[in-house]
């Protein structure tokens, strides 16, 4: 009975243990080459210090739209792009919400030197806040430029997260929004 347990014990052991890349939850939901090259983008960003769920995430929305593997790649690149551009402009002490909300900012119009700005002013609270409150303004309708100008000269006044969020409601209708 020892020998038993013991083997089943070595076996346990030596069975393969994921890669460090891997999310259980792309396995049932990507054909094996996507998610070779998704989990090989999830290891580069877990490298780079950079948040890896937003990566899965689209995968994850790519596999449930019904897109082909190399779309979803592509698409996933992507958003590892906008990752590592957004840590270039708001630089390495950046928290993983403010990243976030950067990389959507980039994919919503804003430049780097856009977040570079905003990181300079430093309103209260980060830059999470005020460049969701951008993006969302952008969704909704409002010229890049000028949902820019407006979230910019509250970051200047100081704003704080709940002065964002008021901008954001105040503006919304004005951009065609619900």
């Amino acid at each position: 009975m020892l020998r038993v347990t013991t083997l089943l014990l070595l076996l346990a052991l030596l069975r393969p243990a994921p890669a460090a890349g891997q999310d259980p939850r792309l396995d049932a939901r990507l054909d094996s080459v996507t998610r070779m090259r998704v989990n090989a983008l999830l290891d580069s960003a877990r490298s780079d210090g950079l948040p890896t769920e937003p990566i899965v995430q689209k995968a994850l929305e790519g596999s449930s739209k019904g897109a082909a593997g190399p779309r979803i790649a592509v698409a996933v690149e992507a958003v590892l792009t906008d990752l590592r551009r957004a840590r270039g402009a708001l630089g390495r002490g950046a928290a993983t919400d403010e990243l976030v909300a950067a990389a959507a900012a980039l994919r919503a119009g804003a430049t780097p030197a856009m977040l570079g700005e905003i990181r300079r002013v430093g309103p209260r609270g980060g830059v999470a806040v005020p460049l969701a409150v951008f993006t969302d303004l952008v969704a909704g309708g409002m010229a890049v430029e000028v949902a820019w100008r407006s979230v910019a000269e509250l970051a200047e006044r100081g704003g704080d997260a709940g002065e964002f969020l008021d901008l954001r409601d105040r503006l919304r209708p004005a951009a065609g929004a619900p």
